[in-house]
C-alpha cells in the first residue's frame, strides 16, 4: 500500500485506497486486484478483522446482522456497504461440506458484480470455465473447464462479472474476505452440467415493479 494509507486499520486502509481512485473503480477493477494483493499481504489481517468484529458495538452488530446472508454452502457476513462508496467488504464462512445443499454457489455461474478475495483459513477447489450463452445473454447453453485450482490460505484472486467459475468443495473451517464492486449487470447466471439447465437470477430487490405487476 502506498505510505499515505498506513496505520489505519485493515479495512480502513483498503477503503481508503479504493476511494481515493482516481478513475471509476467497476471500469478498472483489475487495478483494484493488485491493490487488494499487495493488501491481503497483511502479515496479521486475520487477526485484524477478528478483533474489527469483537470491536463491533452493540448497533454495528445488529446492522452486520441485518445485512448478511445464508447461502447453500456458506454465511456471508457483511461488513461494510456504505451508499456512497463504489465497493462492499464481505467475510465468508464456509460450512462443513457435510451440511452444503446444491444450488447456485456450487454451480457454473458468475456474478453480478466483480470482486477479489483471499482465503484467510482452510482451503478450495477453484474451477473457472469459458461458457456458451444463449440468445441475448439470458442462458448457459455449454461450459468448458478451463482451469482447476487448489487454492489454500493467502491465496487471492479477482473475478470480473463476466467470468465464471464454481467452488465444488472447501476444507472445513474455511474463511475468505471479500471487496465487491457494485453491480454491473442486471442478473447473474448459473448451469448445472450434469442436467443441462441454466437458471437466470435476478435479486429480489430490483424485482417488486414486477411483483406490482403480478398482482
Amino acid at each position: 500500500m502506498l505510505a499515505e494509507f498506513t496505520g489505519l486499520s485493515a479495512l480502513e486502509e483498503l477503503a481508503a485506497r479504493v476511494k481515493r481512485a482516481e478513475f471509476p473503480v467497476v471500469d478498472h477493477w483489475t487495478d483494484v486486484g493488485m491493490w487488494f494483493r499487495e493488501w491481503a499481504t497483511r502479515p496479521q489481517l486475520r487477526k485484524e478483522l477478528r478483533e474489527y468484529i469483537d470491536g463491533l458495538t452493540p448497533q454495528q452488530a445488529t446492522w452486520v446482522i441485518a445485512h448478511s446472508r445464508e447461502t447453500t454452502t456458506h454465511f456471508a457476513w457483511c461488513l461494510r456497504d456504505e451508499r456512497d462508496e463504489p465497493f462492499t467488504f464481505w467475510l465468508h464462512e464456509y460450512k462443513p461440506l457435510s451440511d452444503w445443499r446444491t444450488g447456485y454457489a456450487d454451480s457454473v455461474h458468475n456474478h453480478r458484480y466483480h470482486f477479489c478475495t483471499t482465503i484467510l483459513s482452510g482451503a478450495y477447489l477453484h474451477e473457472r470455465f469459458d461458457v456458451r450463452l444463449g440468445v441475448g445473454g439470458r442462458t448457459v447453453v455449454a461450459t468448458e473447464l478451463t482451469n482447476r485450482t487448489q487454492c489454500t490460505e493467502g491465496t487471492t484472486g479477482t473475478l470480473l462479472a463476466h467470468e465464471f467459475h464454481r467452488i465444488p468443495r472447501a476444507a472445513d473451517g474455511t474463511m475468505t474476505f471479500l471487496v465487491k464492486s457494485r453491480a454491473v449487470t442486471p442478473w447473474s447466471l448459473s448451469y448445472d452440467p450434469d442436467t443441462g439447465i441454466s437458471h437466470r437470477h435476478v435479486p429480489v430487490e430490483d424485482r417488486l415493479e414486477d411483483l406490482t405487476n403480478h398482482l
